[in-house]
């Protein structure tokens, strides 16, 4: 897929029909035996982690595809690069693209991440809103030790063709650096970030203008200011350093 250099990282020029069939079209073609496709995503905030942890731009450049996950860098992208992006590519709607396709194509998911209870009402809501869509299994993202180890074994045991996991970000592409290859009969991983805590009702989405016009970063804080006030104090001015000195 072509790519695009935004803030140094090299995202796919992709919209998001065409980001859903090709997770199921990668996942279909995976060998199994293989490491499965890495799938992740970058908003301003991940662009501003990478430029300053160069352990966190190596984590994302491991990736097959990176989505833009971020109205700002399609934003970024019509100002700055020689191609640009079609639209913005939100996990949290990409998954239900990719849902209903996986209906149809009979592919499986498996969704890791968020609490016990979190990824339990998540899973109760996708399977009332796609009752075809096959779901071979699910976690919460907090394992450690011998419990993860089990884990590993017991999903890669079950090779559903896409695993949504949602630790959030380092954690899940850590994960995903220190376990993919153990996990070679799953099609693909896709890093996914709150997904699962928006699908429970957790977290509301700003409305749709909003998300236009590259506000959903302020929706949130507005909604979170304790949690996110600072994260966006500190990153939004570096996350527009660098998609105005590292894009192309």
């Amino acid at each position: 897929m072509p790519t695009v250099q935004l803030g140094g990282l090299p995202v796919t020029v992709v919209d998001r029909q065409g980001a859903a069939r090709l997770m199921i079209e990668a996942a279909r073609q995976h060998r199994h035996g293989s490491r499965p496709y890495y799938f992740t995503s970058a908003n301003g905030e991940v662009i501003a982690q990478a430029r300053a942890k160069s352990e966190i731009a190596a984590l994302f450049r491991e990736a097959d595809q990176i989505f833009a996950d971020g109205q700002p860098l399609v934003l970024a992208s019509r100002l700055l690069c020689r191609t640009p992006l079609p639209e913005r590519v939100a996990t949290t709607d990409l998954f239900h693209d990719v849902a209903r396709l996986a209906e149809n194509e009979a592919a499986t998911f498996y969704l890791l991440g968020s609490t016990e209870a979190g990824n339990a009402k998540a899973v109760a809501a996708i399977r009332a809103s796609y009752p075809r869509l096959r779901i071979v299994g699910h976690s919460h993202g907090y394992l450690t030790g011998e419990a993860l180890e089990k884990k590993l074994d017991e999903i890669n045991a079950l090779a559903p063709d896409i695993l949504w996991l949602g630790l959030g970000v380092p954690r899940e592409q850590i994960f995903v650096r220190d376990y993919a290859s153990r996990l070679s009969n799953i099609g693909v991983i896709k890093t996914s970030g709150g997904l699962f805590d928006h699908i429970a009702g957790k977290v509301r989405r700003a409305p749709l203008w909003v998300q236009k016009a590259g506000f959903e970063w302020l929706w949130r804080m507005l909604m979170e200011p304790r949690r996110l006030f600072w994260r966006y104090f500190t990153t939004n001015p570096r996350a527009l350093y660098a998609l105005l000195r590292y894009s192309q």
